[in-house]
């Protein structure tokens, strides 16, 4: 038998909140049973700066390439390096 869930307090702030939940379990306050993926479709993943090193000649191949698509070249790297994940 399930024990009864207790209420989820109200919070000042998120600083409260999350200093609430860093030291009570969520299971004693949600049914994670009835818990359901949600779709974020708006949501951007975060990026990372890097600096990478290449060959001139890599790099005026590269925009070349970017040119003839007519998209950014830094786009069509990263676009070349998740399809290669991929397919390994």
């Amino acid at each position: 038998m399930n024990k009864p869930l207790k209420a989820v307090p109200k919070f000042a702030n998120e600083a409260d909140e999350q200093a609430f939940w860093e030291t009570h379990d969520s299971t004693e306050y949600l049914d994670w049973t009835k818990a359901r993926r949600v779709v974020l479709p708006n949501l951007k993943p975060t990026t990372k700066t890097i600096s990478l090193r290449l060959p001139q000649h890599l790099l005026d191949s590269i925009k070349a390439a970017a040119n003839s698509r007519d998209v950014p070249y830094q786009s069509l790297i990263k676009v070349w390096l998740q399809e290669k994940l991929h397919t390994h």
